[in-house]
């Protein structure tokens, strides 16, 4: 996997990219988002969370659109080798009891950042695996956003598309 992370955790965007379901994102970047879908079926691992919300999200993203492509091909690859340790590792992370979209091992930041709900479950499974794998992220701007304070609490972002997605931040941000 040649510039990408061989162990890593995959945003349900970088599928949904890869399949050209992201109407803001290039040719360019739904290319790179199926390319790294592609090494990862090929030779990665890939990290989940134990109780199956990542899944779950992949599945209602990615299955049942009348679309196939390399995010759906990605995700029949991981159902075919969910219980496959080589090949995938399942985390568990602690829903709290208030809020069961939030995880005892989602980092805290000091920067102020506030975490989508949806974005939450691939927070905690990077922070809470000693090896802290890296999320792979095509092009959910404020992720860009984020990266500072993640890197702080030793979760990495892997950005596809970083010309792309920086330049949409700065839309969003008015930076």
């Amino acid at each position: 996997m040649t510039g990408l992370p061989a162990r890593c955790v995959v945003d349900t965007n970088v599928a949904t990219t890869a399949n050209h379901r992201n109407p803001g994102a290039s040719e360019a970047c739904a290319a790179a988002s199926g390319r790294a879908l592609q090494a990862v079926v090929a030779s990665g691992h890939v990290f989940i969370d134990a109780g199956g919300r990542i899944l779950k999200e992949y599945r209602t993203n990615l299955l049942g659109k009348g679309q196939g492509g390399p995010g759906t091909i990605f995700l029949k690859w991981l159902l075919t080798n969910e219980w496959v340790p080589a090949r995938v590792t399942r985390v568990p992370i602690a829903p709290r009891e208030t809020d069961l979209e939030d995880f005892a091992e989602l980092p805290s930041t000091k920067d102020g950042v506030s975490y989508d709900r949806s974005d939450r479950k691939f927070l905690a499974v990077a922070a809470a695996h000693p090896e802290h794998p890296p999320i792979l992220q095509a092009l959910d701007s404020k992720w860009w956003g984020w990266q500072v304070s993640l890197a702080k609490c030793g979760v990495t972002i892997h950005f596809l598309c970083p010309e792309e997605i920086a330049a949409k931040y700065g839309q969003k941000m008015g930076s």
